[in-house]
């Protein structure tokens, strides 16, 4: 069996993009969602899956990760955009820790 590697882009509501490589697409998404990896992701609540590509080789994978941090954002908007142009969630059925609306405030 062999094993694949993806090259992701998350992006936040705001949309800042994240580009990131792994060998456990479900769990690097897991771990994105419920902000278990302290820093910039979490910080920016940076979640949604708009980007995929997949490897069979793990140095292809990070060669292309690499690639693509080093873009402009517009080149990293068109890669997106040619096939997700509406930026859907590709992992909209896994969990995440962050609200889907703003909480209301109320007053009293």
């Amino acid at each position: 069996m062999s094993k694949t590697y993806s090259v992701y882009i998350l992006a936040s509501r705001a949309r800042t993009l994240y580009t990131g490589v792994t060998g456990n697409l479900h769990k690097r998404m897991l771990e994105h969602r419920l902000g278990r990896i302290p820093g910039f992701t979490t910080r920016y609540k940076i979640f949604r899956l708009v980007h995929l590509e997949h490897f069979a080789n793990i140095h292809a994978a990070i060669a292309r990760e690499k690639e693509i941090k080093a873009w402009r954002r517009e080149m990293k908007i068109h890669l997106i955009e040619r096939a997700n142009p509406t930026w859907q969630d590709l992992a909209a059925p896994l969990p995440h820790a962050y609200p889907t609306k703003p909480p209301m405030s109320f007053r009293t």
